[in-house]
């Protein structure tokens, strides 16, 4: 078996097809599907459901795939073993959720830079549904993202869930907001949130629906000092992190709304495809220095 065809038929497993493959591994089209060919002639079984698209193993080639990624992974590991000095190189590609980003990652990154510094870091920055479709490709070596409380990640994808946390919501005082509120209180205002795609969101959605309440967005942006500007401006509710509340220069202009009924809590996971291989550690560093970070308490303000 040829180590490059095994990289080709993976490349085209993780991208969905020929073309993205192609550019993975920056061969011509027809290369990567005589490297294709290559393999399914020497394993003497089809290894691509060629009618799908995008493409798909057929279950001999999904446990190709499976063993492929082993064998792949364990060879980058002995080359970087082998470098001089026995320093961890190459690129670490870590896809964050804004919610985390926001939160506490000075002291992971930096964390990461002290102990491996010839470790290139790749950060990516998404919802949380479309970093768990990278990471289930292989396009990310490592997820860092929050799911709604009681929802658990896909069972293929290996980690550590990294705490429960509460979402603030936040008001501007002019706006009247009575505490503690009742989520009718809450429905009488207009919200300041992420754009379409955040799980806080589909989350405060999916609750006002099933109570038949209305939830109106005024205003969609990105990055939680906006949204407390907009919100200390009195243009609406807001959701923020108790670590971008403590940090925030609006912190001062805003109220922190008790509502007993609705205190909405996620859980924050860093999760990786298996087996982890030579990035287990970064892994592990990445995520105690972000639990570490997300440690600030913060009290009601009324």
């Amino acid at each position: 078996m040829n180590i490059r065809d095994l990289e080709a038929f993976v490349a085209v497993v993780e991208t969905g097809s020929i073309v993205g493959a192609s550019a993975r591994l920056n061969l011509t089209q027809p290369g990567v599907t005589r490297r294709i060919q290559n393999l399914e002639d020497g394993l003497a079984t089809a290894l691509l459901d060629r009618q799908s698209k995008p493409l798909k193993p057929t279950p001999a080639g999904r446990e190709a795939y499976e063993h492929g990624r082993r064998v792949l992974r364990s060879l980058d590991d002995l080359r970087a073993g082998l470098t001089p000095g026995g320093e961890m190189r190459g690129e670490f590609r870590l896809g964050i959720m804004p919610y985390l980003s926001e939160a506490a990652l000075v002291k992971p990154l930096d964390r990461l830079r002290s102990e491996f510094p010839h470790l290139t870091l790749r950060i990516t920055s998404d919802w949380s549904p479309r970093l768990l479709e990278q990471v289930a490709r292989s396009e990310l070596d490592a997820v860092a993202l929050c799911l709604a409380d009681g929802l658990r990640p896909p069972e293929e994808l290996a980690g550590d869930e990294l705490g429960i946390h509460d979402v603030l919501l936040i008001a501007a005082p002019s706006l009247g907001m009575p505490q503690p509120a009742r989520l009718e209180d809450l429905a009488r205002f207009s919200w300041i949130m992420n754009k379409t795609g955040c799980g806080f969101r589909a989350f405060i959605q999916h609750r006002f629906d099933a109570l038949r309440l209305p939830f109106t967005v005024a205003v969609e942006a990105l990055g939680a000092d906006l949204r407390m500007s907009l919100v200390a401006r009195g243009l609406g509710i807001g959701i923020v992190t108790p670590g971008a509340f403590a940090e925030s220069p609006w912190r001062d202009q805003v109220m922190v709304i008790d509502c007993p009924e609705f205190r909405p809590k996620v859980r924050s996971w860093l999760l990786h495809r298996p087996p982890a291989g030579r990035l287990a550690r970064p892994i592990a560093v990445f995520g105690e220095a972000l639990i570490e970070g997300m440690r600030t308490p913060v009290p009601l303000l009324s």
